[in-house]
């Protein structure tokens, strides 16, 4: 693993991100599982609040997910006032094989043994309306708000598509849609199927105290390419010019 060290964009830190290189998947998700757990638990030292952390979908969370449980397993880490989110979750039952929730219940919740009241799901079962809006209820239940009544993630894991989307925010949106200011907002007519999603839209992202992208994969290097140029439009370039800093995750070559 090497890091690239801070870019910037202007002559400050604002929308600056650092990259973080690693050779292959496997390398990339052990360093983001030990890097994710160190991240928690200096979070939740001295403070006694809850501590927001946001999951995404994608087979490099997948990996990540396997390489935290057996880390924490390893060093008995304690996930307690640690409370779980989704940045997205497609509008399936939470048994259906779609659901990002299915896969971090069996990959990182179940075993690691965390509580019930400590998971907080986006129900897709409902339409991606009434989810959205029972997702921001209950996030906002928990987590502290900002002065912009956003609330505020500890950390959120963000994946990256080959068309450069996160959560999923696509490329497709209008405008508009990228300027609305709900905390979470339904997806509907997706280009990628299921069409009917709930995503945490670009404010609540942009004021989470730790954003990290994982990027990896074949057919991505374009896309974060251009992310990363001061004149991208990807989302993920939205991403970082919104944020003051953003790290990312990668295994893709970019030289």
């Amino acid at each position: 693993m090497r890091t690239a060290g801070i870019q910037t964009r202007g002559n400050n830190l604002v929308n600056a991100f650092q990259l973080i290189f690693s050779a292959t998947a496997d390398e990339l998700a052990r360093a983001v599982a030990g890097a994710w757990l160190d991240e928690i638990e200096a979070g939740r030292r001295g403070c006694e609040s809850p501590c927001c952390v946001a999951l995404s979908g994608g087979r490099i969370a997948q990996k990540l997910f396997g390489r935290a449980v057996e880390r924490a397993k390893a060093s008995r880490f304690s996930f307690d006032r640690i409370h779980f989110f989704w940045a997205d979750e497609r509008c399936v039952p939470p048994e259906d094989g779609e659901s990002n929730f299915r896969v971090a219940q069996e990959v990182l919740l179940t075993p690691l043994g965390i509580p019930e009241t400590q998971i907080h799901r986006i129900r897709g079962e409902l339409s991606p309306e009434a989810a959205a809006a029972a997702a921001t209820t209950e996030l906002c239940r928990i987590a502290p708000l900002d002065s912009a009544g956003q609330p505020v993630f500890d950390l959120v894991l963000l994946g990256m598509g080959e068309d450069g989307h996160v959560a999923s925010l696509f490329p497709c949106e209008s405008g508009e849609q990228r300027q609305s200011k709900a905390v979470y907002r339904a997806i509907q007519n997706s280009p990628k199927p299921p069409p009917n999603r709930v995503t945490l839209g670009y404010p609540a992202i942009a004021a989470a105290r730790k954003a990290w992208v994982l990027a990896s994969g074949a057919g991505k290097g374009t896309a974060l390419r251009e992310s990363l140029a001061p004149s991208g439009r990807t989302p993920l370039a939205q991403v970082l010019k919104l944020r003051r800093e953003t790290t990312i995750f990668t295994d893709i070559a970019l030289g």
